[in-house]
């Protein structure tokens, strides 16, 4: 049972890496359409200082949005704020310290935020791990659904009268959630969401990544009801060439190399997911899948 339990979701996540490089495979990369400035608005990025949180934060900041990179790591954080603002040509990038394996340090970093009385246009939940062997925060939180899903969890619900605020009809305030297609293999058990019964790295990812998806659903539910002009997505980048894969099983370390040139765009990937989102002046529907974000009438 023991092992059973660790093998039905080590399959059923390299499935739906299979189901996405072949989706990469057969699909034409995707152009960035010329969007429009965003001068004066205010965007968060967790994990901005790597990988897709960099471009994310790199192309926000490029359409005239004030960034906030928030990280754990402040000499990564220093370089990607100088790379940025010297594209840009102006300080539009800064980096705040957040460490997402705690509840207090983003209780304290939204406090932080808040007293400097800021409007929050975009929140991007970017920041992840996967595949890390078995660990506890020191508040005794499974790491995956800490940092993956309980943080941001908390981090949205904390600035979500700031992203109320901000928010107007035909210019909504935007909550963007990095999600995965290994959701799609996943289960929540609800009386062992820390995972303490036959851990398997698998799941614990998949179950966070999930975890966001059902909570993107209900939070837009939740708004739209109330008219809020804040949109809620969940978004799959698909298989992006990042630090993220570090932890895969060896021979899936070695498929990655050789298919990493030509599968894995982070640039057209990115620029896929930020024109779906900004370029709509109506409320847009939400996926999991980048598939069906693309079909989606959003402009």
């Amino acid at each position: 049972m023991g092992l059973l339990s660790g093998l039905v979701p080590l399959l059923r996540l390299y499935l739906c890496g299979i189901r996405v490089l072949l989706y990469q495979m057969f699909h034409r990369s995707f152009e960035m359409p010329e969007l429009p400035r965003q001068e004066g608005r205010v965007a968060i990025v967790t994990g901005g200082t790597r990988g897709m949180g960099f471009e994310t934060a790199r192309q926000l900041a490029a359409l005239g949005m004030h960034v906030i990179i928030a990280g754990n790591q402040a000499a990564e954080g220093a370089m990607a704020t100088r790379t940025i603002n010297r594209e840009c040509g102006d300080t539009r990038a800064e980096f705040v310290f957040v460490d997402l394996t705690s509840l207090a340090s983003v209780r304290h970093f939204v406090q932080m935020f808040q007293s400097r009385s800021l409007p929050l246009d975009v929140l991007v939940n970017n920041a992840g791990v996967m595949l890390v062997p078995e660990t506890r925060t020191h508040e005794g939180f499974e790491f995956h659904f800490c940092l993956n899903f309980l943080s941001h969890f908390l981090l949205t619900n904390l600035l979500l009268d700031l992203l109320q605020k901000s928010g107007r009809p035909g210019r909504c305030s935007r909550i963007i959630n990095m999600s995965s297609a290994t959701h799609y293999g996943a289960d929540i058990h609800l009386d062992d969401l820390n995972k303490r019964t036959n851990y398997s790295s698998h799941a614990a990812y998949s179950q966070s990544k999930l975890a966001l998806v059902l909570f993107t659903y209900h939070l837009q539910k939740r708004l739209e009801a109330e008219g809020h002009a804040v949109t809620v997505n969940a978004v799959d980048p698909g298989m992006v060439d990042t630090a993220l894969y570090d932890n895969l099983w060896t021979l899936a370390q070695v498929l990655k190399k050789l298919v990493a040139r030509v599968l894995f765009r982070v640039r057209l990937l990115f620029s896929r997911w930020l024109s779906l989102n900004w370029t709509g002046t109506r409320r847009p529907r939400f996926s999991s899948h980048p598939a069906g974000l693309v079909n989606q009438n959003l402009i």
